[in-house]
Order: C-alpha cells, then structure tokens, then sequence
C-alpha cells in the first residue's frame, strides 16, 4: 500500500517532493519521405507517419517526497486515496478519478468527488478507513503534518507527503504526480493552462508604475490576513498588487488599527463564507467595523469578493484565483 500526502516536484527542493530518477518518456516517431522515379518524372512522396505515441513513464519510478522518504513505483498505482482537497482536486485534473478509492471529509470539487468513500480529516485521516480501503497510494497535502505522517507509516502505510506553497510548487506537484500516475501528458495541458492565467494577469499588469500599484488587504477568513511565503501572498503581488501584510511573515491577525492606517484600496475577501460567530459574511463584518469606513475600499465600495476554494486551495484552480484577484484590483486592465 502507498499512501501519497502532499506535492513534488523534479524540479523543486527535497523538502517538497522530487523525481530522483526522472523516467524517459515516449516521443511521437517522424515520417520520412521517399523519392521514387515515375515515367522519367522525379516525383517527391511523404511516407506516411507514424501515430505519435503518448508519453509514458519507465517504471520501477524513484520518488522523494516531502519528509526525504525515497519510494520506488513499480508501476502506475491504480488504487489511490486523498486526504487533501488540493491534492483531491490535482488527482481528477488528470483524469484519475476511476482509480480513486478514497477521499477526505473535506474534499468537495469535482462533484465526483463528494460520492467517493470518505475517509477522515486533512489532518489526522482515519486509521482504519485508510487501512480497510487497501490502497496503493493515498495523498495528503500541507495540512498533514511529519507527526501523523509517520504514525501512518508505523501501521505500514506508505505515505507520500508534500508541501506545496507557491504556483510554481502546484505546477510541479502535478508533472510529478503525471509521471507516478503515468498521466504526463494531461499533467501537461493543466499546467499549460495554469501557466497561461498567469500570464494573462502577468501581461495585463505588467506596465503598472510603481505609483500606480494599488494597496491590497486579503482577509481570507474572519479577522484573518497572510504575509509573505504564503500562496495567497502570491497571489496579490502576482496580480500587481501591494499587500498591506506584506512585511509579516505567515498568517497574521488583523490590528484593525493598523488597517486603518494603511488605508488599502482594495480589500478582498472570499464569498459566501460564514463567521461562525456572528453569522455574518465578510464583507458585511468589514463595512460594520468602526472606523473603517474612511479606508478607500470601503469609502469607494472596492470590497471584493472572490470564490474561496480558488484562493485558499494550491491546486490546479488557484490561477483562476489569481485571476479573479487581478480583476478585484484592476478591472480595468483584466478583462
């Protein structure tokens, strides 16, 4: 059995997962062309070429993830478990969802997702669901942490973790998990069009001054922000935006005093999320506090709302994400 928790990567550092013997993969063959003589004429005739070949992993396949852990894949696991929505969402991106034995409590996206065996939390899976499912690989994301990692592993679980933290770790997790699944070529057509979002927003931005950058606060959960070395950091400054919490480092609470004092332009915030408390949605709880109506954004109704999972998930949506944020910011620019 191989459980799989998290991201990697050939191209990123051990911590996050790598290929350490990246397979060959098949190539499409070239036609070639054959001269024949007809009636003293010279004629020139292409041969017919030969059906290009899907890329295919050489197995037994060397695989590090996250914790250093070296696997060997023998072959393509047809057997698979998630624990992670993002992961979740990576796995049916590349077309695995007939191999999918198992997911978390949480992972809601695709639809199919929510009629798979429901095995436990992102944090601490149920050891007995994961272990009567019989998988061969179960993955986990961030949330897992090295502790209940190696709990699994002392019950012989084999669990494969990884730590996506940027895009360009998303983008990785998936050629990697192309490779192990033998999916490279559709891993392949998700990142080509994550890459492109990106360089939709990157394009559209790109002649900002810096004077013209506008100043952005993300609470992506009730009187919470994120500094940097966080995704959703990324996020803003990739759309051409200045965060306010951008010298913090992590997550950070709100000082509402100090949001006030940075007076962002543009807040933005996740839809349709609930605080546990009040019952009450974001922006409501934003324009009620006090004081915060001489911020920009409040004063000039630039309180943006965008979809939740597309900015709080690494996974193959959170460029739609960035998208979306980059809109939020300069719907002038980001059509």
């Amino acid at each position: 059995m191989l459980l799989v928790a998290g991201c990697g990567n050939a191209a990123v550092a051990p911590s996050k997962g790598e290929l350490v013997d990246p397979p060959k993969a098949g190539g499409a063959k070239e036609g070639q062309s054959a001269n024949g003589q007809t009636n003293g004429q010279t004629s020139s005739v292409a041969a017919p070429q030969a059906t290009p070949q899907a890329k295919a992993t050489v197995y037994p396949l060397k695989v590090k993830d996250a914790t250093g852990k070296e696997f060997i894949f023998d072959k393509a696991p047809s057997r698979i478990i998630s624990v992670s929505p993002s992961e979740t969402e990576m796995l049916f991106a590349l077309e695995l969802g007939d191999r999918i034995v198992g997911v978390s409590d949480f992972c809601d996206y695709p639809a199919e997702a929510l009629k798979k065996p429901k095995m436990g939390s992102i944090v601490k899976p149920n050891e007995e669901s994961l272990l009567a499912a019989n998988a061969d690989v179960v993955v986990a994301g961030i949330s897992m942490k090295t502790p209940a990692v190696e709990q699994l592993r002392s019950l012989k679980v084999n669990v494969f973790k990884v730590e996506p933290k940027t895009i360009d770790d998303v983008l990785a997790s998936l050629l990697m998990f192309g490779q192990i699944f033998d999916k490279q070529e559709q891993a392949e057509k998700v990142v080509a069009e994550m890459k492109a979002d990106r360089q939709k927003v990157a394009d559209a931005v790109k002649g900002l001054l810096p004077e013209q950058k506008k100043r952005v606060l993300l609470e992506f959960s009730p009187g919470w922000s994120v500094g940097k070395g966080e995704f959703m950091d990324e996020l803003i400054t990739s759309a051409g935006g200045i965060n306010i919490y951008g010298d913090s480092t992590s997550y950070s609470q709100l000082n509402e005093e100090m949001v006030i004092a940075a007076n962002p332009q543009v807040i933005i915030y996740p839809n349709n999320l609930i605080d546990d408390k009040s019952k009450k949605t974001i922006d409501q709880i934003i324009k009620e506090r006090s004081g915060w109506g001489a911020i920009d954004a409040v004063k000039n109704n630039r309180v943006v709302g965008v979809n939740n999972d597309w900015i709080s998930r690494p996974g193959p949506r959170m460029t739609k994400g960035l998208v979306d944020i980059a809109k939020g910011i300069y719907p002038e620019l980001v059509k």
